[in-house]
């Protein structure tokens, strides 16, 4: 696999990456006390989708399960008396003229819900867990007051950030790519011909939510919650198969307001596995036919945001193009599903080339996404938080130190 002179460069690069995020990433930003984990600079401060991050570190070194429950707590503290979470929290001593906090799209990516539990798994904090479910309850009914407006029993996508794939194909058309307006994510967009839309990501992660409501129920003793959260949950996974899943391409697509299927293959597939809503069989056929196809997402460094394949596949930017380039959030993800559907053999080569790549680049800064057929890093986000991630647990994993 690597040389051992290659090794000793390997080691010298898990130091940096380690150090980096221990002594740059952990720490406090302008307006509050308690350390989190940051992004980066290009991104000042935390967004939803980036909670796992925290929790990710803590299962690598439990000495940063502090860490995680104050950048759990960051969202669960400003949450609106309405029950939306922010979808991200600025550092202003640093950031661009922006909201402190932001309520402008959902952006959630992993279930935060979901990791909410994962932290009292690790912590056995009980009082966290009462806090985090009456929270995560409030969270789950906005969802279902606010985004369900088609009465498909699927929650919807208001604007393009809401799915956080910046400058993807799948915003086609869209009039509010971006933002939602005026920093409220509840405006229903209805001068937009597309939007509405039910995205299968989002729903998995809502799918995700209500289980992992489940399982908070159950550890508090609430087993009649239990049973309403699960049966939820059951309900939305039926409904996503029948709106969004195409049979004969064996693959979850966007529906637009008007019922028509948004064919891009979009690495928002992912989403769906990573918060287990396919049976294995399904996710086998999801997984061959598509992301370990070498003619659509298993190009010489998986996983590019649009399968090879797809006729919205280009690189139209330098750097955060959920269009083209292989993500490092992606990849952080891969740990969620890539091993639980029986894939490790395949993620160790993923993880393999990743290694390599960031060790021996022209730049070691481990920055936010790779060219996916040169290995090329972009001009995007040196230091961020979930490709350091990926480096210091591939490197464990794979046995180089």
């Amino acid at each position: 696999m690597f040389a051992e002179n290659e090794k000793k460069r390997i080691k010298e690069c898990y130091d940096i990456a380690f150090d980096r995020i221990t002594k740059t990433n952990v720490g406090c930003f302008a307006g509050h006390t308690r350390p989190v984990f940051l992004i980066s600079d290009t991104y000042p401060g935390v967004w939803l989708e980036h909670s796992y991050d925290s929790v990710f570190l803590a299962k690598l070194d439990a000495r940063y399960l502090e860490i995680a429950k104050n950048t759990l707590c960051l969202f669960l503290d400003n949450q609106k008396s309405n029950g939306q979470l922010p979808c991200y929290v600025i550092d202003k001593s640093k950031g661009p003229d922006w909201s402190e906090f932001g309520y402008s799209q959902i952006q959630e990516c992993v279930s935060f819900t979901r990791l909410c539990y994962e932290y009292y798994d690790m912590s056995n904090d009980l009082e966290f867990l009462k806090y985090a479910y009456d929270k995560c309850v409030k969270w789950q009914e906005w969802q279902e007051k606010t985004r369900m407006s088609r009465n498909k029993g699927l929650i919807e996508m208001f604007c393009g950030y809401d799915t956080g794939h910046d400058n993807s194909c799948r915003m086609e058309g869209l009039k509010y790519d971006g933002c939602a307006k005026d920093n409220d994510a509840s405006v229903y967009p209805e001068d937009d011909d597309v939007l509405p839309v039910i995205a299968p990501d989002m729903n998995a992660v809502y799918y995700g939510t209500l289980m992992a409501l489940s399982d908070m129920a159950k550890a508090l003793g609430k087993e009649d919650d239990a049973k309403k959260w699960s049966i939820k949950a059951e309900s939305v996974k039926e409904r996503l198969l029948e709106v969004c899943f195409d049979k004969e391409d064996c693959f979850f697509y966007d529906v637009d307001k008007n019922g028509n299927k948004r064919k891009h293959l979009s690495i928002s597939i992912t989403n769906v596995l990573t918060e287990h809503l396919p049976d294995r069989e399904l996710a086998e056929e999801i997984i061959k036919r598509h992301l370990i196809n070498p003619d659509e997402f298993y190009t010489e460094y998986p996983f590019p945001a649009v399968a090879k394949s797809d006729v919205g596949f280009e690189r139209n930017k330098t750097g955060n193009s959920w269009n083209y380039y292989s993500q490092a959030l992606t990849i952080l993800r891969c740990t969620r599903w890539m091993d639980y559907y029986g894939y490790a053999k395949e993620f160790d080569a993923v993880l393999e080339k990743w290694v390599r790549q960031w060790t021996f680049s022209k730049t070691t800064k481990f920055g936010q996404e790779l060219d996916p057929f040169t290995g090329e890093p972009s001009d995007c986000s040196e230091w961020y938080s979930s490709c350091m991630l990926v480096y210091v647990y591939a490197v464990r994993r794979l046995g180089i130190i």
